[in-house]
């Protein structure tokens, strides 16, 4: 299941940012702890500091080494047992367990874990802490939920990788390892796709165990022969030009959907059998022009010389223009509000969303697809923070993203709160006034008897008309969207719903449930407090919720 481990559970708690060993005594063999530098902390600042686990730790953490912890994907028969693990404060982990003697000296397996461990890049599963006890030797590492690219590439089950998320896992890759090569530690030990791994969002990380070698004097290369750098062949040396012939190998693992032997396919390549070469699977759901860009990358870092193959520069180069793959629907919305964008933000009393949604000056930057949705696994969802203020009933569904008790009290409310928001003269009172408002009573009786769809459809009618307006009607819908399992269509109408009624705290409320469902959770926070502030506010008077 992974270098750094691979399974179907999630991380369920945040991480607190507090020593969380205090209890051992620590053991450093002189060596000081590193500050992070530069990019290091980019993205990465919920992981916990380097440092070391003592033996005792970690059998509690892994049942005491449980068989049924293991995740190495050759099970027991896999030289260096990776097994996943759950530490007293509840984070996951993965604790790789090297064979007896693999490292006779300590001093010089701690030095190497703490070279490793100064490391901290959000393409990375960060290593976390080491052991030495007696002949024990362990890594820990964070945990990656979600199997490795070999897994959904090779052994897929529902469904296999989509193009886009395939050139994500080839550009996401070559960052890590421009990362490591720019923190002085450009040696990867035999990068294969089984040292891909998917963390809990479903992002490509690259397994920090391949940075350490599995013996102080062994093989840097596991993997079939054929695979295998041609100058490691020769003199069994890994050098950085090494690494980039493996990427390569991984390249063309995307490309095929298969592990073909690089010399075969670089007969392919050279033989521009494109289409033999490529995943049958993807049912020509490609585009050629990227898979052709791919294939010459993989050609340029196969070649036999080392001074021929590309720097990690170059791959990220390559790499950065093929990330073309993003939420349209979001991109919708972006576009839709930046074409009102004076009547949104005077509306809008907190900028966050529209600052997370991009809708500022800058309307060519992409918001990417969440690589869960690409990949098709489900992502954990927490709900949005404790707010600073007391909540209502709506308030304190909505904290917990209980749709089902937000769908009551939107049904018992009814349309209190569109008082004042419409005024039609006699002469508008026609037919198609008549049917428009036929449409919003077949909408709210099926919303009411919780027919979601025809909902939608049936409010869709009324507010296409644009003759009245109205913030409930919106609300409904915006929640209709939800229980769809449309989330951005949710937090479009739950916007117009504020740009109606600009201190409605309804309109908040909904908001702050699509952001959480978007995974956006400081705006979906922000949210919460802007509308807890505003009943609050109404507490003095006014229209209430």
């Amino acid at each position: 299941m992974g270098s750094c481990c691979s399974s179907a559970k999630e991380e369920t708690l945040p991480e607190k940012k507090h020593n969380r060993h205090q209890q051992t005594q620590r053991r450093s063999f002189s060596l000081q702890k590193i500050p992070p530098a530069g990019r290091a902390t980019e993205a990465v600042s919920e992981v916990p500091a380097f440092s070391e686990f003592s033996l005792a730790e970690l059998k509690a953490a892994t049942n005491g080494f449980s068989s049924e912890n293991i995740v190495s994907e050759s099970g027991e028969k896999a030289p260096n047992l990776v097994y996943e693990g759950r530490l007293q404060n509840r984070r996951w982990i993965a604790v790789k367990k090297f064979t007896k003697l693999a490292w006779p000296d300590p001093k010089q397996f701690a030095e190497e874990a703490w070279g490793v461990g100064k490391l901290r890049y959000r393409r990375l599963a960060n290593l976390i802490g080491y052991c030495c006890d007696g002949d024990e030797r362990l890594l820990v590492a964070e945990y990656m939920p979600n199997d490795t690219l070999a897994k959904h590439l090779f052994h897929w089950e529902n469904q296999t990788i989509e193009w886009a998320m395939r050139l994500r896992v080839a550009y996401y890759i070559a960052e890590a390892l421009e990362y490591c090569g720019s923190e002085g530690r450009p040696l990867y030990h035999d990068l294969n796709a089984y040292r891909v791994l998917f963390d809990q969002d479903g992002d490509p990380r690259l397994s920090c165990f391949g940075l350490m070698k599995n013996s102080r004097d062994g093989r840097s290369y596991s993997t079939n022969l054929a695979y295998t750098p041609p100058e490691y062949l020769r003199n069994g040396r890994v050098t950085p030009e090494s690494v980039i012939f493996s990427f390569g190998t991984v390249l063309l693992d995307l490309l095929s959907g298969k592990h073909i032997p690089p010399s075969h396919a670089l007969d392919m390549i050279r033989g521009k059998n494109i289409l033999l070469l490529m995943d049958s699977h993807l049912e020509g759901k490609y585009s050629t022009d990227e898979a052709t860009a791919l294939m010459d990358l993989a050609s340029r870092c196969l070649q036999y010389e080392p001074r021929d193959r590309p720097n990690t520069k170059d791959l990220v180069a390559t790499l950065v223009p093929l990330q073309t793959k993003t939420d349209t629907a979001l991109l919708a919305l972006c576009h839709q509000v930046c074409s009102k964008r004076i009547t949104v933000c005077s509306a809008l009393k907190s900028a966050a969303s529209i600052q997370r949604l991009q809708l500022s000056n800058e309307p060519t930057k992409r918001q990417q697809v969440p690589s869960h949705v690409m990949l098709g696994i489900s992502k954990h969802e927490e709900a949005p923070p404790t707010p600073q203020h007391p909540l209502s009933p709506m308030g304190e569904a909505c904290s917990r993203m209980d749709l089902t008790a937000i769908h009551q009290i939107l049904v018992m409310t009814h349309y209190r709160d569109d008082e004042g928001t419409n005024e039609l003269s006699f002469q508008e009172w026609t037919q198609q006034m008549r049917d428009m408002l036929d449409a919003r009573k077949r909408g709210d009786f099926a919303f009411r008897d919780k027919d979601f769809k025809t909902a939608i459809d049936c409010y869709s009618q009324f507010l296409d008309v644009g003759t009245m307006v109205s913030p409930t009607v919106y609300a409904r819908r915006s929640l209709c969207h939800l229980l769809c399992d449309q989330p951005d269509a949710a937090l479009r109408d739950a916007m117009q719903a504020q740009c109606i009624y600009p201190e409605w705290p309804t309109a908040f409320y909904m908001q702050a449930v699509a952001l959480a469902k978007l995974n956006m959770s400081s705006d979906s926070s922000d949210m919460l407090n802007e509308a807890a502030g505003l009943e609050k506010k109404r507490q003095n008077g006014g229209r209430g919720t």
